[in-house]
């Protein structure tokens, strides 16, 4: 599981090159991100090419989880202290967080395992 935080607008490549740098050889079930950005074209783009799906979480669902990294910023922006982290353990269904978010230009992931 693969959580992903990126700034409006990030292309579908850069995703896919923060995604598999952060996952190796893992297979990967799917990406988790805040609701905000569920619909941005360059994620949707990037799940089509890695074949997976989307999956969602409020920021209150988010901010619920507690990160190893919380960052002020990100709280201030989207009300939840980790999108990346915490989204990948909600995905995950609150499986282990085996990276934390490590940060590619605009994108940042993090990678838990299924619970």
């Amino acid at each position: 599981m693969i959580g992903v935080g990126m700034r409006p607008g990030t292309a579908s490549s850069a995703i896919v090159a923060a995604v598999r740098h952060a996952l190796g050889d893992a297979t990967l079930v799917c990406l988790a991100t805040i609701d905000r950005r569920g619909d941005e074209p360059g994620l949707r783009t990037a799940a089509e090419e890695l074949g997976v799906r989307v999956r969602t979480f409020g920021a209150a669902e988010l901010d619920a989880v507690a990160v190893p990294t919380p960052a002020a910023r990100t709280k201030s922006a989207v009300g939840a202290a980790g999108v990346a982290e915490a989204a990948a353990v909600l995905g995950s269904n609150w499986g282990v967080l085996m990276r934390a978010k490590e940060i590619h230009g605009d994108v940042t992931v993090a990678v838990a395992l299924i619970g």
